[in-house]
């Protein structure tokens, strides 16, 4: 986490992490911003959560520490029920679950506007999906970070 927000440098706007998990990049991002001078009233945290236990202790860790982010009304799966459907983020920071199998049937991926106008991701490895449904999330002028599994990006392999 702390790389990632060095790297991107997420000052102000909206920050978004699709797989929040207990809201750790959204504590180092505040961190990065308070640590350079700024302000963490300039910046917007958005979130999403599947497990309701997760999603739980991402609430109680903000709360701690005087933090308010948009986690979704519930613990929902990002891929079939999307919290945020317009957001548009200046940020994203994510280490989404690697190599996620049989994550969605070909159907859906047809189905889905997230995928438009690009290679269909496969149905056996979710990685290429969450850059997808990431690159769908991004402001125009947005930037992205995120860890992904070693050769996410050169398998030619349908899982």
């Amino acid at each position: 986490g702390t790389l990632l927000t060095e790297m991107l440098a997420p000052f102000q706007g909206k920050i978004y992490d699709p797989c929040c998990g207990s809201a750790g990049m959204f504590v180092q991002s505040v961190k990065f911003v308070e640590s350079h001078q700024g302000k963490s009233r300039d910046i917007a945290l958005y979130g999403q959560e599947l497990t309701a236990t997760t999603y739980k202790l991402a609430k109680m860790n903000l709360a701690i520490r005087g933090l308010s982010a948009n986690l979704g009304e519930r613990p929902a799966d990002t891929f079939f029920s999307d919290q945020h459907p317009d957001l548009k983020a200046d940020y994203i920071l994510a280490n989404p679950p690697f190599n996620l199998k049989d994550w969605r049937n070909e159907a859906e991926l047809t189905k889905d506007p997230r995928f438009a106008g690009y290679r269909m991701p496969p149905t056996g490895n979710a990685n290429y999906g969450w850059i997808l449904h990431m690159l769908s999330k991004l402001s125009a002028n947005g930037t992205a970070g995120f860890v992904l599994a070693n050769g996410s990006m050169s398998s030619n392999t349908s899982g």
